[in-house]
């Protein structure tokens, strides 16, 4: 199955779906969508009601391999079932999209114009449980604000750490080190990342087969000749904030690189829809980023 996910990972045209909000993001998404605080009580509510959410995403007409290649999951998210399987086997099973495991805690405090990943205690339980529920991989997300050597040095050695043993476990992870699309030194900081990651790259054993999730570049094509890494199976983008026009706009110019979008698939989606209107909508929003994934 893995070897399959693999191929299709690596060779097929589409996109890869980011429905992997946590803790403070949930509740933006769920007011985004129509579902206001004071409608739930508790945490435990909240991500009921999120799931809810994912649900109709996934289970939607609209929703398809022909456009849709991966999806990426909150660890709550994996753990819940659709149509009593769970949720990365729904996918799989009645889909055929492949599903990645959300791992990291959220971010440390700003330190040398970088925010690092908080410790993840629980990676070892987290990977055996993704390796049971059939996921194909993980995604880690840090973030980049100034171009400080240091920061930046940091950041890609403890994605490449925590990357091996995401590995040395059997499952491919999504390396995510987003430049803020605000930061003024945006692009510099894209090309000192980007040489970090080579020297990290230049010593990577081949079979150690990872992802790369960045910020639209502000130089087309930057991260074009990371492909020359064997390891390297897919480049994905996220949207940073920008609207879908924007988004998909900017995402078009970069060859070979596919959206891993979130706020910008689920930014005009709402409760109160109807399905018929929910599923056309989700349709266009999905062929409008698929389009500009295989331009």
């Amino acid at each position: 199955m893995k070897e399959k996910m693999l191929e299709i990972m690596k060779s097929q045209k589409g996109f890869i779906a980011a429905l992997d909000q946590s803790g403070g993001s949930s509740s933006k998404t769920l007011k985004a969508y129509g579902i206001e605080e004071s409608q739930y009580s508790s945490d435990e509510e909240m991500f009921d009601l999120i799931h809810e959410m994912r649900k109709r995403v996934f289970t939607s007409k609209s929703f398809t391999k022909d456009h849709i290649i991966g999806a990426i999951l909150f660890e709550k998210t994996m753990m819940s079932k659709i149509d009593d399987e769970y949720t990365a086997d729904y996918l799989w099973n009645k889909k055929g999209i492949i599903s990645f495991l959300k791992v990291d805690k959220g971010l440390q405090d700003e330190n040398n114009g970088v925010k690092l990943m908080k410790d993840i205690p629980n990676l070892a339980e987290q990977l055996k449980e993704a390796n049971s529920k059939n996921v194909f991989g993980t995604k880690m997300r840090s973030v980049i604000y100034e171009a400080n050597e240091q920061g930046i040095k940091d950041i890609v050695k403890q994605q490449f750490d925590f990357a091996k043993t995401i590995c040395d476990n059997g499952l491919v992870p999504i390396i995510e080190p987003e430049v803020d699309i605000n930061s003024p030194e945006k692009d510099k900081c894209e090309k000192m990342l980007k040489e970090e990651i080579k020297n990290r790259l230049a010593n990577w054993n081949k079979e150690d087969k990872i992802m790369f999730k960045f910020t639209i570049p502000t130089t087309e094509n930057l991260y074009l000749d990371l492909y020359d890494y064997e390891c390297v199976v897919r480049i994905v983008a996220l949207s940073g904030g920008y609207d879908v026009d924007t988004a998909v706009e900017k995402l078009s110019k970069n060859n070979r690189m596919i959206a891993s979008f979130s706020r910008a698939l689920l930014q005009d989606l709402r409760v109160s829809q109807s399905q018929d209107e929910f599923d056309k909508i989700l349709s266009d929003v999905i062929i409008k980023i698929y389009n500009a994934s295989i331009s």
